[in-house]
């Protein structure tokens, strides 16, 4: 074979790799980065003017894995407040991110609401936002599973218990005596 007949099919093969990958589809950026998240919820009041990994730490050391509804209210307009503390593996690069909540206390996960979060700096990795979980959307003595995702993609989750107290029925039924009365 002679050296220009290797050029041309070197050449040729060549061309046909750079076609090929020229027609493959290309991954956003942060599926190639695999952004991840790391979540955290508490119900402690987080001081004021605090660094980014200040902010973390006390994020850890809070971490609720039960949290307890507020008391001030009647039984029907009681909640659960917190904080969630988000710090993604890099900037998500978005305007918006959800956090999902699901009830996984039979151990599927039953979809109970979805909380659009906004990003007002996309070069941002830490996040700070208040969270209230409203009854009767949200019922006492459960197991939540909260998923944060970034463009419908799953990219971090957090799990605990909202306890509170359940409404009481007596189980007695009265009737007066109209109700009881036979109507013609």
């Amino acid at each position: 074979m002679s050296s220009r007949s290797r050029h041309t099919i070197l050449a040729l093969a060549i061309g046909f790799a750079l076609t090929a990958l020229a027609l493959l589809p290309m991954q956003p950026a942060d599926a190639q980065r695999g952004l991840r998240a790391t979540v955290y919820v508490t119900q402690a009041a987080i001081p004021r003017n605090l660094s980014e990994r200040a902010l973390l730490g006390f994020a850890r050391g809070h971490q609720a894995r039960q949290m307890r509804e507020t008391t001030d209210t009647p039984l029907p307009q009681r909640r659960w407040l917190g904080n969630l503390v988000i710090q993604f593996s890099a900037p998500i690069d978005d305007l918006e991110y959800h956090a999902l909540y699901y009830d996984v206390t039979d151990g599927a996960r039953n979809f109970i609401d979805d909380m659009s979060i906004n990003v007002h700096d996309r070069t941002q990795r830490t996040f700070v936002q208040r969270i209230t979980l409203p009854r009767p959307r949200f019922r006492p003595n459960k197991q939540i599973e909260m998923v944060v995702t970034v463009r419908r993609a799953e990219v971090g989750r957090a799990r605990f218990n909202i306890l509170g107290e359940e409404e009481q029925r007596s189980g007695v039924v009265t009737f007066s005596d109209e109700d009881t009365r036979a109507r013609d």
